[in-house]
């Protein structure tokens, strides 16, 4: 079976050889990233492993304005390592796929769901723990912390990403999931979610856009959950926020998204199953002296442009505000002021 994983990124350099050496554990035989505007070595670490040729293809993002995303996706339905792939995998690279089902790989998944042509794995969103510094070291080993996997900021929907087979009735990729032309009702594909159910029917045909790239989580990862480490380390959350507008004058910084993927209210150590051989293969990719040294420079870029952000008022200010807050989702802490359960 021939996988392909899809993602883009930018300055995500220090975690690019864990979820490459991870998917490649899943089953996961080739990669198509897109990267744009880096300054911390992902592009050239991603060069590296692509002239390394073990199935690493890197492209400069197509995009001409600010829709990356869409456009790269639009770009990767052309090529060659998508087109030949059995199964396509849309995901970014905080995005761990976590499979229950066999031996832990998407031909498991695949199997115990009875050879749809897609499926969609429903979000658990993994808090950051109290962690504050960066430590380069596999991220699915610091965090394992989340919230009621069913239940997320008062919410029974939850987002989902999608594997899609080949034979996929496409009209294009989405970023959580494909689209097809509805015009014959009986070609609509076979489609399910980690529990190998079919995915609810406004879901499929996108009636809702409420709807388009979520459903209710209850009961639908039996076979697969996709952890997302959104937050990982404060020092890290900081770099990922450089590219955003907290600086900008008479902007307020909003906590919002910090605050509703902090919910540690939930104990889940499943996927460090995987631990043991993640770590052997990520070992392998560092005594490659080329690779070992791209990632090592990644690693002191992301550290330096850590101290170089809390230089300043705005993101030290940033830092000091989130881990004060207290570790609970929107609307959660303030209804237990409310009846006098915390001060």
């Amino acid at each position: 079976m021939r996988v392909t994983a899809v993602t883009c990124v930018k300055n995500e350099g220090p975690f690019l050889l864990e979820w490459i050496a991870f998917n490649r554990l899943l089953g996961v035989s080739d990669f198509l990233f897109y990267s744009n505007d880096c300054d911390d070595g992902t592009d050239a670490l991603l060069d590296a492993l692509a002239a390394r040729g073990d199935g690493v293809v890197h492209l400069p993002n197509p995009a001409k304005g600010r829709n990356y995303q869409m456009e790269a996706l639009k770009d990767a339905a052309k090529q060659e390592v998508v087109r030949q792939a059995d199964w396509v995998w849309i995901a970014d690279v905080d995005e761990f796929l976590n499979i229950h089902a066999g031996d832990h790989t998407i031909p498991a998944l695949v199997a115990a769901c009875g050879d749809p042509q897609a499926i969609s794995v429903t979000f658990q969103f993994f808090a950051n723990g109290g962690v504050s510094g960066f430590e380069d070291r596999p991220v699915i080993e610091q965090f394992d912390r989340s919230h009621n996997p069913d239940l997320w900021c008062g919410e029974t929907a939850i987002e989902v990403k999608t594997l899609v087979r080949r034979d996929f009735p496409l009209q294009y990729y989405g970023a959580h999931r494909p689209f097809f032309k509805d015009k014959d009702k009986r070609a609509r594909p076979r489609w399910t979610d980690g529990s190998g159910r079919d995915v609810p029917h406004r879901f499929l045909v996108a009636a809702n856009p409420r709807r388009i790239r979520k459903f209710p989580a209850a009961g639908a990862r039996d076979h697969a959950t996709l952890n997302h480490y959104a937050l990982r380390s404060l020092d890290s959350y900081l770099v990922k926020n450089d590219r955003g507008d907290v600086n900008r004058a008479n902007r307020a910084f909003d906590d919002s998204y910090w605050r509703e993927r902090n919910d540690p209210a939930f104990e889940d150590r499943s996927i460090r199953r995987y631990l043991p051989a993640l770590q052997e293969a990520l070992a392998e990719l560092k005594a490659d002296p080329v690779i070992g040294a791209q990632h090592a420079t990644c690693v002191a870029r992301h550290r330096a442009r850590r101290d170089a952000l809390m230089q300043q008022e705005a993101y030290a200010q940033m830092h000091a505000q989130l881990a004060a807050l207290p570790p609970y989702p929107p609307g959660e802490y303030e209804l237990m002021q409310e009846l006098g359960l915390v001060a």
